[in-house]
């Protein structure tokens, strides 16, 4: 028997998006490269990420894992020490804890330089959070450390735009 109450995303696939970011690594990365991809849906904003030529880690037990966050700035361009200094900190409208800023996203994880996410959020809309910045960080968010979760150096960043 089909659980009607079951939200069902598959309908995403014909869809096209409200927003995206095209992702580019900093001049220490610059293999890194991607989209996310926003949706809005009844049920929150679906955030797709696809990000290729992510730093990778031959040893199985260390295959890195990447904090994810969407940040206050609306530029991506920084200086000699922080690239991406103008992104901003994390977007947190509500002055709530780490992990609990509407732009704290769930982590990436490393496949092969690879990374897939697809995630459903109710924490901002898309006009919340359009013309503003996505980091991708070198460390994962241990959701605990203030302020940002101890998540390293910015290493790609993405601005969002309408479409």
């Amino acid at each position: 028997m089909e659980n009607t109450n079951q939200p069902n995303f598959s309908f995403l696939l014909n869809l096209k998006p409200y927003a995206v970011a095209n992702v580019k690594g900093s001049v220490m990365y610059p293999g890194i490269k991607g989209n996310i991809w926003f949706y809005e849906t009844i049920q929150g904003v679906l955030v797709v990420a696809d990000i290729d030529g992510l730093p990778d880690n031959m040893d199985k037990c260390k295959s890195p894992i990447y904090a994810l966050h969407i940040h206050e700035g609306n530029s991506c361009s920084g200086n000699m020490q922080d690239p991406f200094a103008n992104a901003g900190t994390h977007y947190n409208p509500n002055n709530c804890q780490h992990p609990y800023h509407a732009g704290d996203l769930p982590p990436l994880f490393n496949a092969n330089g690879n990374a897939f996410l697809v995630v459903l959020t109710d924490r901002f809309t898309i006009d919340e959070v359009v013309d503003r910045t996505i980091v991708i960080h070198s460390n994962p968010d241990d959701f605990t450390s203030q302020p940002a979760g101890n998540s390293g150096t910015k290493i790609a960043c993405g601005k969002i735009i309408m479409l």
